[in-house]
């Protein structure tokens, strides 16, 4: 069923063309979202090439039950899931992390601040704990040290105190925009162009889902799926994804010696850095949400013999 919130896939063609297709090969889709990586690399496969795609939202499987195609298969998980497929069994893992536009835009999700919607921010609203009922019971201490923490907001203790102040005297904010006015009235300065609840909303997104935390369950699990000469491409949109996923890329770049024998050849590395891209201007221009997203790709290795 449509529905009036559009999604933009960012860096859609650099993202692909990191895969370095190979028509007959097998590829991941970690986030199908609205399925706009997964249909452009479908197009890009011969009939005997398959994609599989991983999504925990329920609207992004209805999305991707539209794509009627043999070649392509949709899991109701998170993509930290994608380690049970077979060891080396596909040549390319895409991730587009983060929340996406439609989410963000229907104000039933909970994610937004512009508009009211219920206190939830669950990627997957059938499954866990929801905002509102975490709020209800968590302490000022872990509300502070998730704002601080996941949102990297230096106001994290006055806005955990004003919460907590609210819910002694009359309960927790009944809705998105209740909440985000209170973290208004706590933060003090504010940051030139940003609503001074994104930091907070963030925070309370990333820590719900236990975004940080599946992205590296994900990141090791990608290592294990790729064969030789894989290509990993990740997306990410703020710092805290993308220090992990730059740490973890050149963590398996490395070659590791051994001091305890120290003429023993070095440990053989896991990848190979290839690639740090951002949207061009002109894709920022037309669509504002792109700006700072950054894709990395790195290639598995060892690499085939055919390549090296």
């Amino acid at each position: 069923m449509d529905t009036p919130w559009q999604h933009t896939t960012v860096l859609l063609n650099e993202a692909v063309e990191a895969l370095c297709i190979q028509p007959d090969k097998t590829y991941v889709d970690a986030t199908f979202g609205r399925g706009g990586h997964s249909r452009l690399i479908l197009s890009k496969l011969s009939a005997q090439g398959r994609l599989i795609a991983f999504d925990k939202d329920p609207d992004a499987i209805v999305q991707a039950a539209q794509i009627q195609d043999a070649r392509f298969a949709i899991r109701h998980e998170g993509f930290c899931e994608l380690g049970n497929l077979p060891a080396q069994s596909v040549a390319g893992v895409l991730m587009d992390l983060g929340v996406s536009s439609p989410q963000i835009d229907n104000p039933a999700r909970g994610f937004s601040f512009r508009n009211d919607g219920p206190l939830d921010m669950r990627m997957d609203p059938t499954r866990g704990q929801s905002v509102r009922d975490w709020l209800q019971e968590a302490e000022l201490q872990q509300i502070a040290e998730v704002i601080r923490d996941y949102g990297e907001e230096r106001f994290a203790v006055p806005i955990a105190k004003a919460i907590v102040a609210r819910r002694q005297e009359r309960g927790i904010p009944a809705g998105t925009l209740e909440l985000a006015q209170l973290v208004a009235g706590a933060v003090k300065t504010r940051e030139p162009g940003q609503d001074p609840a994104t930091r907070t909303f963030q925070a309370f997104r990333i820590f719900i889902n236990a975004e940080l935390e599946e992205l590296e369950q994900a990141l090791k699990a990608a290592l294990h799926v790729l064969e030789p000469g894989g290509r990993l491409a990740v997306i990410s949109f703020h710092s805290l994804e993308d220090r992990i996923v730059k740490q973890f890329i050149a963590k398996h770049s490395r070659e590791v010696f051994d001091r305890r024998a120290p003429f023993a050849p070095p440990k053989v590395m896991d990848l190979r850095a290839l690639d740090r891209l951002k949207p061009s201007p002109e894709e920022v221009k037309a669509n504002p949400r792109s700006r700072s997203a950054i894709l990395r790709v790195a290639q598995r290795l060892p690499l085939p013999e055919a390549a090296t």
